[in-house]
């Protein structure tokens, strides 16, 4: 399934203004990268403003939920993109289906190790082409790439695809993630070079 943007077959129309295309898969991140000596001990908590939180372990992520594979564009606010990018996971809307989102809830906070956040409108989490990837091209993650999950929000830059996720927090109001509080903007669209909070 293809989810990039594309008219006319033509890559610039697939490419935001001021990217450059790459074809290797740079690795950018704040804080080490954590490494896991018994999985089993990890977990995703599903919490906020909703009626049934949740707190699921890798296997749980791999067994009760339908396993999607998309192929997606993703863009860097650094100033890469990489074309046709092959993620496994699940879908962000089929994680939370039963969780019973509140209707006051507006935003979801992503945690990750070491107290990251990243902040996202309810909306962009539930888009289809948003999913929590356990695995790329077919094989699992590797830890500089987000393992064991991670999220893939290819219309958003992709600081907003955390790593080494640990929560998602269901909010009324928006609060700014790590890099939105380095300035960052508080969307980042990359079609509107929504890089930082002046653009």
């Amino acid at each position: 399934m293809y989810f990039g943007k594309r008219r006319n077959n033509q890559q610039s129309d697939r490419v935001p203004p001021n990217q450059n295309v790459t074809t290797t898969f740079p690795v950018l991140h704040s804080g080490t990268i954590p490494y896991y000596e018994d999985i089993s001990k990890w977990n995703l908590q599903i919490y906020g403003l909703v009626e049934n939180p949740k707190l699921y372990t890798l296997d749980d992520i791999k067994s009760l939920f339908p396993k999607v594979e998309l192929t997606n564009d993703i863009h860097c606010v650094t100033g890469w993109s990489k074309l046709d990018t092959s993620w496994q996971g699940v879908r962000t809307a089929d994680l939370v289906k039963d969780v019973k989102i509140k209707e006051q809830a507006k935003y979801v906070i992503i945690h990750a190790e070491e107290g990251w956040t990243t902040n996202v409108a309810i909306e962009d989490f539930l888009k289809e082409t948003s999913l929590l990837a356990y695995a790329y091209n077919g094989e699992p993650l590797t830890p500089e790439h987000g393992y064991p999950l991670r999220a893939v929000l290819p219309h958003l830059y992709f600081w907003k695809s955390a790593k080494w996720i640990r929560g998602l927090q269901f909010t009324e109001k928006n609060h700014p993630g790590f890099w939105e509080r380095n300035g960052y903007h508080m969307k980042g669209d990359p079609w509107l070079e929504q890089r930082f909070s002046f653009d």
